[in-house]
């Protein structure tokens, strides 16, 4: 009985120590707030890229002889 209980501590303690977890987690935080900055960013440019590809159509379809 001590052996197993000997080994549940083991485990408890790599468990407490081990740093992956807390990695994963930072590294999905970082993702997390890098879309809502690309996200925010495409609703704020999204009007002058839409002008922007309208104009360039309009030009295009304008000149073709």
């Amino acid at each position: 009985m001590t052996s197993s209980v000997k080994s549940i501590a083991t485990s408890a303690a790599s468990a407490l120590t081990c740093k992956r977890g807390a990695t994963a987690i930072e590294y999905g935080l970082i993702a997390g707030a890098m879309a809502v900055v690309i996200i925010a960013a495409m609703a704020i440019l999204t009007p002058d890229i839409t002008a922007l590809f309208t104009g360039v159509g309009t030009a295009l379809t304008t000149n073709t002889p």
